[in-house]
């Protein structure tokens, strides 16, 4: 019998009492095992955090899931395991994270102007048992965020202590296996943390993943989460083949199979190791915090989505290796000012900057070996950033949050052709104001405007060549406005329940991509999305919890060359419309625990005037957990318990298979994985 896949975030479950509170509302997450309220914290309706047994209480296939705890997002893969996840949230197919801000411990996972595409951000490296706390924010209406936040924000804690040790093993379906150690001692006034996980997974597919998985952590702290510092290193090493999204046509007449592969060379080979510091210092007049990171990534993918359209005898193979070193230092002071019984003031200064030495290209390949060069960059990406941020209390029922953000950047493109090499420089000022009235009745009403940016591929802003046909191009701009409005409202009036809802619309001035498998930039119309968000939490009991959330958005192109062209030919393709989840999770009774998630992933358009669309996936899985003795216990965890025939991801475009005449518009499609089990022993002392 083989056993099969099931993502490494599972194991976050077995975390529950792992992680220490370093500061008092996670503390009151981990005693009382209740969300912690956001009333009086939060500036809008989008804006929450999950603490460590939240994150333990989900159930995720991949370590990228565990952001699903933000209401209305959805991570999805459409090729091997090591590929940074795809993520959809507010309207925006985000490709692998552009618009969506994730950190970690202060570090940014996004990178930008990345071979495969803008934004890249890879959590493979991520151990979910270390993560203490999520915190996430939508809209551009925080001064404090800038480049890729405009959908979005997920920062990411490790904990700096462990209450207990772990060591857990994992058997599943299809060659996965997982092995995991963790701990934390104090040692020379410190607190020593510590964690080593290997990992093994085959996958479902025709051609097994063969993922191979390493990861490490080490880190020496001082003091708590308000006053102190920590060190951290981390390492992660990933290698892989990969089963890419496959032609509709090609299942339906029988020659593939849903789990079946069309270019068996696929895959790639991730690296990342990363050095960082976080220093606060908290008294009563004032907060400080400095946070500064060295991060060494490198990948090497290879990808065939077309197959043999370009090149009927190589086939359409082609590399995109990208390594890179980044650097940053980000820098805060508060002063607690103007207090008095009903006025109260902070204000904020910040400072941030961020280096990226990139040597980057695109290649086509067979078997991955190059064949032709179409670039190849050496990239150097400096930012430089800004904001005054000032949060007042006028009275026991009205605050406000106003800030204003400068942000440069300045882009140097080396490459292979001079008609494409060059420096380019942009600079943008985004305001943001959020006025917050209450809490009356335990309710608050929100009202949010800002603006907020995303950067374009620095290659993009020195091009006057498109390096495949040598056809003249325009150069884009290397910053690209984002301007949102939100009206939302929070409220805890019915009794041991939380609820929270947004209406809200963004604009981009444009969407231009880069599009890193052709290696050049799409110029896009500007957009306009609206959307509603629901979100709640409910515990009737100490031991039983309910979430549901539910999200719906509409997007559409907008701009004077679209004039007259009727509201189905406006439509983003890939832009999701809606998602919903329903969450039950059961706290320890006797020796029983389990949960069950529900996920609805909504129909998509898969081209402007709506004439073919995805459909909509409806998968539930569920765990159950049995406590052998006090610090040892079992865990069986099971997804897609109902075996749903369902597509992870779905595009519309010409392809052509080896013995087909002519390039076929098609859908391709990358299926969920079926029915899968894993089995998990947890040991804690």
């Amino acid at each position: 019998m083989h056993l099969r896949p099931i993502a490494c975030a599972l194991a976050a479950l077995s975390a529950t009492s792992a992680v220490h509170a370093d500061d008092f509302q996670l503390q009151r997450v981990l005693v009382e095992g209740a969300r912690a309220s956001q009333l009086g914290i939060a500036d809008s309706a989008g804006a929450g955090s999950a603490g460590a047994k939240d994150l333990a209480g989900r159930i995720a296939y991949r370590p990228g899931e565990l952001l699903e705890v933000t209401p209305g997002l959805i991570a999805s893969q459409h090729s091997g395991e090591g590929k940074a996840n795809q993520f959809y949230l507010r309207g925006f197919n985000l490709d692998h994270g552009t618009d969506l801000a994730t950190w970690v411990d202060g570090m940014p996972v996004n990178q930008r102007s990345h071979a495969h595409g803008q934004g890249w951000t890879d959590l493979n490296f991520l151990i979910p048992e270390l993560v203490g706390r999520l915190d996430y924010r939508k809209g551009p209406y925080s001064a404090r965020e800038g480049d890729f936040s405009s959908a979005g924000v997920a920062s990411l804690t490790y904990a700096n202590r462990l209450v207990k040790n772990i060591a857990s093993a994992t058997v599943g379906q299809d060659g996965y296996r997982r092995a995991l150690v963790a701990g934390s001692s104090e040692v020379t006034g410190g607190s020593l943390l510590y964690a080593l996980e290997a990992m093994h997974n085959d996958g479902p597919w025709t051609r097994p993943d063969d993922y191979r998985k390493l990861n490490a952590v080490l880190r020496f702290s001082q003091g708590y989460a308000n006053n102190g510092w920590s060190v951290t290193a981390m390492g992660y090493r990933g290698d892989w083949d990969s089963t890419d999204q496959i032609p509709l046509r090609g299942v339906r007449d029988g020659r593939l199979g849903r789990y079946d592969l069309v270019d068996d060379s696929d895959g790639g080979a991730a690296r990342r190791f990363s050095l960082s510091g976080i220093w606060r210092r908290t008294d009563a007049d004032s907060a400080s915090k400095v946070s500064a990171y060295a991060i060494r990534n490198q990948l090497a993918l290879f990808s065939n989505f077309t197959y043999f359209l370009n090149d009927p005898v190589n086939g359409d193979q082609f590399a995109q290796p990208d390594r890179r070193v980044t650097t940053g230092l980000d820098a805060t002071h508060t002063w607690h000012m103007h207090r008095t019984e009903t006025l109260s003031s902070d204000l904020t200064v910040g400072f941030q900057v961020q280096n990226d030495n990139i040597f980057n290209g695109l290649y086509d390949t067979r078997q991955r070996q190059r064949i032709a060069t179409t670039r190849e960059d050496h990239i150097v990406e400096t930012s430089g950033a800004v904001f005054i941020e000032s949060a007042t209390r006028w009275s026991d029922a009205l605050r406000t949050v106003a800030g204003i953000r400068a942000s440069n950047y300045r882009f140097r493109v080396d490459g292979d052709r001079p008609e494409n090499a060059g420096k380019a420089h942009d600079t943008l000022v985004t305001p943001t104001l959020n006025i917050v009235y209450g809490p009356w009745a335990a309710t608050e009403l929100y009202a949010n405007y800002g603006h907020g940016f995303h950067s374009n591929d620095a290659r993009g802003t020195v091009a006057t060549v498109d390096p495949k046909n040598l056809d003249a191009v325009d150069p884009t701009p290397g910053l690209v406005r984002s301007r949102g409005v939100e009206f939302g409202v929070r409220t805890e009036a019915i009794p041991k329940m939380q609820t929270s809802l947004a209406v809200y619309r963004l604009d981009f001035d444009s969407e231009l991509t880069y599009i890193g498998d052709a290696g050049n930039t799409e110029a896009g119309d500007p957009s306009r999305r609206y959307g509603i968000e629901f979100s709640n939490y409910y515990r009737p009991l100490k031991w039983l919890s309910i979430d549901l959330d539910a999200a719906w958005a509409r997007a559409r192109s907008r701009g004077a060359n679209l004039d007259g062209i009727r509201d189905a030919g406006r439509r983003i393709p890939g832009a999701i419309e809606g998602v919903a989840q329903l969450g039950v999770t059961v706290d320890p009774r006797g020796p029983w625990s389990g949960s069950l998630r529900l996920r609805w992933f909504g129909p998509r358009p898969l081209v402007e005037d709506d004439s073919v669309r995805s459909s909509s996936s409806l998968t539930l899985n569920g765990r159950i957990g049995y406590r052998l003795a006090n610090d040892l216990r079992l865990e069986l965890e099971a997804f897609n318990l109902t075996n749903r025939r369902a597509s992870a991801i779905d595009y519309f475009y010409e392809s052509q298979l080896q013995g087909e005449a002519a390039p076929v518009a098609d859908v391709h499609f990358h299926p969920i994985e079926p029915r899968s089990l894993r089995l998990t022993l947890v040991k804690q002392w």
